[in-house]
């Protein structure tokens, strides 16, 4: 059967023509230009060791953002003395050196889970400003050159586990999701001013999931997961679309696009689902197009899709691969190691790295099939939970406290 669910047929959603394009040279936000983790570079290394390194750099402090860039800059963010000072970092992709380094916040840190860290949320970029979020330590935004726009205090973040909610940019906006214990919301404003465009009540509970921008036939949707479920809502207003209820809380995982479908997991044990958007209100009955059981441990990891192929791995290292159309599981394996960066794809092969920074490269089909299993040498300290970034043939893999370039140097 010809494949309906394919790369390019995710075009259909927020995937422009326009980012394509610019896909291989630009890495903006979490998960990439696309927003699904897909690389659209032909020429990225499928096997290295040492010896295939560009360069390697320590890092100020600790984090576990993912890198962005765009052009020469490399965007992090990372924290200093046990989460008292917080920072943004750019560092040149061509030799790693840091460009700049500037402290948005210093104070005393709020509680985080021992799995998570003060810098956890992935900044965003567009070439012309970048943002990062530290939670509680606030909404910062600055030009590519390091010169400060303006930053914004949202808020307390009542939570014992921290943040990780990274930013988007949709038009002129940054939009931020700040799911909490306590006085949860979901705020745009304007990317170079930071006045407040519009504020949408969510329920109060924590959430570390981001939102994603896709388009239907009738209007463009930001969709985004939660502890009841998935919901969608207007980005130029922020009211609210339409909602699916899911199977379990947490739902940190960001929704990920299966052609037509989004496909959801919820962050404990519940079934895995699918959703068409395009609905209004409550959509579970009419929208939820299916569900299959995924029992077993923590979802920390966002699902990634190839073809028909749909691909979770747990926190434990238990990956399930499901059919796009249908949701029936072809194959459940375990890969060693524990899990809790979101993979990505290139070149139909997807890339899973382990918290030990092992990076195994799987075909996806109806049975498993590692193409290459990957490890650099580390210090027994560095703890990978950052997803890898790409761009013009090379990689970018963040430990808590270096970061490494594979791929020819330029």
């Amino acid at each position: 059967m010809p494949s309906q669910l394919g790369y390019l047929a995710s075009l259909s959603f927020s995937f422009i023509l326009a980012a394509a394009v610019m896909a291989d040279a630009e890495w903006p936000r979490w998960r990439g230009p696309l927003e699904n983790g897909h690389v659209a570079d032909q020429a990225l290394p499928t096997t290295w060791s040492d010896t295939d390194l560009a360069w390697k750099v320590s890092l100020p402090g600790s984090g576990q953002s993912s890198p962005v860039i765009w052009g020469d800059a490399i965007f992090l963010t990372t924290a200093l003395d046990k989460g008292k000072e917080r920072v943004v970092v750019c560092l040149s992709r061509t030799t790693g050196q840091i460009l700049w380094q500037k402290t948005v916040w210093t104070g005393e840190p709020e509680p985080i889970h021992a799995m998570n860290g003060w810098a956890s949320a992935t900044c965003v970029t567009d070439g012309e400003v970048v943002i990062a979020f530290f939670g509680r330590a606030g909404l910062h935004a600055f030009r590519l050159d390091g010169s400060h726009l303006w930053s914004k205090d949202l808020g307390r973040f009542e939570s014992p586990w921290g943040v990780a909610s990274c930013p988007v940019l949709v038009d002129d906006m940054v939009i931020q999701n700040c799911d909490a214990d306590i006085d949860a919301y979901l705020v745009a404003f304007d990317k170079n001013t930071g006045e407040e465009r519009w504020k949408t009540k969510r329920s109060d509970h924590r959430g570390w999931s981001t939102p994603i921008l896709v388009h239907t036939d009738n209007q463009r949707e930001l969709v985004l997961n939660g502890h009841e479920g998935v919901r969608a809502y207007d980005p130029q207003n922020g009211k609210e679309l339409w909602f699916c209820k899911g199977f379990n809380g947490r739902g940190e995982p960001t929704v990920t696009p299966a052609g037509k479908l989004l496909c959801v997991v919820n962050g404990l044990a519940g079934d895995f689902y699918a959703v068409r958007p395009g609905g209004r209100g409550d959509v579970t009955s009419t929208h939820m197009a299916w569900h299959t059981p995924r029992k077993g441990g923590r979802d920390c990891p966002s699902p990634i899709v190839v073809d028909n192929f749909i691909i979770v791995c747990d926190m434990g290292g238990v990956a399930t691969c499901y059919d796009a159309l249908d949701g029936h599981i072809y194959w459940k394996e375990r890969l060693p190691g524990k899990y809790s960066a979101s993979p990505i794809a290139a070149n139909g092969l997807v890339y899973f790295v382990n918290e030990e920074g092992i990076t195994r490269v799987i075909q996806p089909g109806p049975t498993l099939k590692i193409v290459a299993e990957n490890s650099l040498t580390v210090d027994s300290q560095e703890v990978f939970r950052a997803s890898m970034a790409a761009a013009e043939g090379q990689l970018f893999l963040r430990s808590t406290s270096v970061l490494y370039c594979i791929g020819d140097k330029r």
